[in-house]
């Protein structure tokens, strides 16, 4: 049986004020009284890939520079880096689970994309991240900060009382009935007539969505005692008590019916520890010529060979250098063309300032690096995010987008010739480039997540905002 602890029980827990005991509280001067009664314990729970979970990395890594504990929960594929940035970790998930789920070419597939993530990934962790928090939280100093897709954050939420911020890196996980941007590959604007739009995502909500997630998820609150639930992207993946998306306005508009507790801080950019410096073997290839175009499927895709194979030809085609990077060489071709080289892991921030475009499915985390560094885009859209995303830098006139169907040689070809030799656009990307403030965007994101601290931490968080970021 869970048992609610109250704010005046846990700091006497904490500091020992029980009879017969020494105060530790006592004990301490009046600054190191005041930081110990402001520590928060911030759980951290995110699925996905190194762009889902790099951002959390580096929220973690500001809360704790703010005098906060932060533990992050994901796959353990991530263990040994999230360790190594000296921040907690907790297993969600087992490395032969995540190889699993990246060698399945559903993954990749616009039409099979949601069942593979829904059955592999968001429903085999439902019962796991309940069990974590029920595990590791102390109701009067723990918020959790989980992705929308960690349904067993917002089950704990409900059953134990644990605060509970949802962290969206995408706008397309924030549903709209006036604006929804682009879903799967249909464009669904302020244009398209809303009863339409009921009416598909009803047909999504009842025939997808709920018939692949709800049946576990409720069988799973059954047995808590907790109600079942439905419709769950209408409104149950938000967090009733705080809702943040790490994405700027200018990038995806506020509409008028998404949650009333969300907050845009901004795009937040990382770097993976220890990789944050350019090698001497990278310095040399960017050095040695004119600057490449860089093309990368993104760390997650392991089957997209014939990404590669069109990019590599397309190079010999429009005569570019380039980097081809991955951290599964084996989707590469066995020879390049001069002027072509692969990669691994590349610190964005400090490599793709010096590339003259970026050729990519679209990834939330990918883009924003892209738009930071100020250079042109090619976006590949195969599934999730990705549609929404590419149609929203398109509306701002950063690059381009081609449908993974129509991705050749020739046609990649024609395509980065035209982006480079575009005389204005270096200008705008530059003018965007300017806007993204990372360090502004975590500020804000920390103070919104201090700002639910259960009492007598701090108070609650602010009226929405959104910021230039």
């Amino acid at each position: 049986m869970h048992v609610r602890t109250t704010p005046v029980a846990s700091i006497r827990r904490i500091f020992g004020r029980r009879s017969g005991e020494t105060s530790k509280l006592a004990t301490m001067s009046l600054p190191q009284k005041a930081h110990a009664l402001r520590e928060m314990r911030i759980l951290l729970p995110t699925l996905g890939s190194s762009g889902d979970v790099h951002p959390v990395i580096a929220l973690g890594l500001a809360l704790q520079a703010r005098g906060h504990q932060a533990t992050v929960i994901t796959n353990e594929f991530f263990e040994e880096q999230i360790r190594n940035t000296g921040l907690g970790f907790l297993a969600m998930g087992t490395v032969a689970e995540a190889e699993k789920i990246l060698a399945d070419p559903r993954l990749w597939d616009n039409a099979k994309a949601f069942e593979c993530i829904a059955q592999t990934v968001m429903i085999p962790n439902i019962r796991r991240l309940y069990r974590l928090i029920e595990q590791h939280a102390d109701l009067s100093r723990t918020v959790v900060v989980a992705s929308g897709i960690c349904l067993g954050a917002r089950v704990a939420q409900e059953k134990l009382g644990v605060r509970l911020a949802t962290v969206h890196l995408q706008p397309s996980m924030i549903r709209s009935y006036h604006d929804s941007g682009v879903v799967v590959r249909f464009a669904l604007g302020p244009g398209v007539p809303n009863a339409l739009k009921r009416t598909l995502f009803w047909l999504a909500d009842t025939f997808l969505i709920d018939r692949l997630l709800v049946p576990g998820l409720n069988a799973f609150r059954g047995e808590l005692g907790l109600p079942p639930v439905h419709r769950l992207f209408d409104g149950y993946i938000h967090s009733p008590q705080l809702v943040i998306g790490l994405f700027p306005e200018w990038f995806a508009p506020i509409q008028p019916d998404w949650p009333q507790n969300l907050h845009l801080p901004g795009f937040v950019l990382y770097d993976c520890r220890g990789y944050a410096e350019v090698s001497p073997e990278v310095d040399a290839f960017l050095a040695a010529g004119p600057p490449p175009v860089m093309f990368t499927p993104g760390s997650g895709a392991a089957t997209l060979h014939d990404f590669f194979r069109e990019s590599v030809e397309a190079c010999r085609r429009a005569g570019i250098r380039a980097m081809l990077v991955t951290n599964f060489p084996e989707q590469l071709p066995s020879h390049f063309p001069d002027g072509v080289r692969a990669f691994s892991y590349l610190p964005f921030s400090q490599v793709l300032p010096r590339c003259a475009a970026m050729v990519y499915p679209g990834g939330i985390g990918t883009m924003a690096q892209t738009i930071h560094a100020g250079i042109p885009h090619l976006v590949v859209p195969y599934a999730h995010d990705q549609p929404d995303n590419a149609a929203r830098l398109e509306r701002l006139g950063l690059g381009a987008h081609l449908n993974p169907q129509k991705y050749r040689a020739k046609t990649v070809a024609k395509l980065l010739k035209q982006l480079l030799a575009d005389t204005t656009l270096p200008e705008r990307c530059k003018s965007y480039s300017a806007r993204i403030r990372s360090d502004a965007a975590l500020a804000r994101a920390c103070a919104l997540i201090e700002g639910l601290a259960p009492a007598p931490h701090l108070t609650e968080p602010p009226a929405r905002t959104a910021t230039a970021n």
